[in-house]
């Protein structure tokens, strides 16, 4: 087997990707564990401890831990599959990543290197940061007021409405605009680091709009 590649979901830390938000690749230089956006790590053979089976609930919660040893990353880093567990540590031996002689003969790759040094997050802090701010002041737009008794109803207005609007451009642009990704990601990602994660924000937040919009509508 000269590649293995599955879907299925990751924790990362504290985090946790659901399936289908996580993609395991394994060949024989390096793995790589795609959680979107939870986390993009890269690992080289010489980075990992062991790869061990990990089971928490049969079936529904089982997958693989994987043990290493790069500083920048997450200490905890699991990746949930319906496979059995102990098949896919054997499929990953099979692609020649774990054996003994190519962990201490591989040279040093140096753009997994500097991947590991900006850590597995994929988007800019200082974006990330500001987003969570804005998307807060805009809801609070509409609750204070509500709070404060000096709106009746339901405590949604044009402050939701537009952090949801935002929170679907910024989705959109993600994937539609090479210049927004350079925007928001750091050096070295891409937008398969984030796509599948951008689609189900874009996908939900759209739905939401539609039935804010209606009901607001309603109830105007």
């Amino acid at each position: 087997m000269n590649e293995l590649q599955l879907t299925g979901g990751a924790r990362i830390g504290m985090a946790n990707a659901t399936f289908p938000f996580a993609t395991l690749k394994v060949n024989k230089d390096r793995l790589e564990l795609n959680a979107s956006i939870i986390g993009n790590l890269t690992f080289q053979a010489s980075d990992i401890i062991s790869i061990e089976p990990y089971t928490m609930i049969p079936i529904l919660g089982q997958g693989i831990k994987i043990n290493h040893k790069v500083a920048n990353y997450k200490e905890r880093v699991i990746f949930w599959t319906f496979k059995d567990p102990n098949s896919v540590v054997r499929q990953i031996k099979e692609t020649g990543f774990l054996n003994n002689q190519n962990a201490t003969e591989q040279k040093i790759d140096r753009t997994i290197i500097e991947k590991q040094a900006k850590g597995g997050f994929p988007i800019k802090k200082g974006f990330a940061i500001g987003a969570i701010v804005v998307w807060n002041l805009l809801f609070l737009t509409d609750f204070i007021p509500f709070f404060l008794g000096k709106t009746d109803g339901f405590p949604i207005g044009n402050g939701v409405l537009a952090a949801i609007g935002l929170l679907f451009l910024t989705a959109l642009f993600s994937l539609i605009s090479a210049d927004f990704r350079r925007l928001i990601l750091k050096d070295g990602r891409e937008l398969n680091d984030i796509k599948k994660f951008a689609i189900f924000v874009m996908i939900i937040s759209g739905f939401m709009l539609l039935q804010l919009g209606i009901m607001t509508k309603f109830m105007n």
